[in-house]
């Protein structure tokens, strides 16, 4: 399955922060689209849209545990790096204790 993050031209006065979300935002859209959401628990799916919807600035508390958040989350890394983002913009972090 390929899923393609497009770098889209930046709406007038959209910030990066602003920009790399909503190609963050379209990327993850295609992404469940394209693949359903078999797999992914409802603690990875509430976390994650709270990230989106926070503008993706939120900390990053998305700990994918199944086979299947995992091969989500290295997705959306890797589209999000392709798109110009660094690998630590996507929210996907793992804290012992928590």
């Amino acid at each position: 399955m390929a899923v393609v993050l497009a770098a889209a031209t930046p709406a007038s006065g959209e910030t990066w922060t602003e920009r790399k979300c909503r190609i963050y935002r379209e990327g993850w859209t295609r992404l469940i689209a394209a693949r359903g959401t078999q797999g992914l628990g409802k603690v990875f799916l509430e976390r994650h849209q709270a990230f989106i919807d926070g503008g993706c600035t939120g900390r990053a508390d998305v700990c994918p545990v199944s086979p299947a958040e995992f091969d989500v989350a290295n997705t959306m890394i890797v589209l999000a790096m392709n798109a110009g983002t660094a690998s630590t913009f996507p929210p996907f972090a793992c804290r012992a204790g928590e």
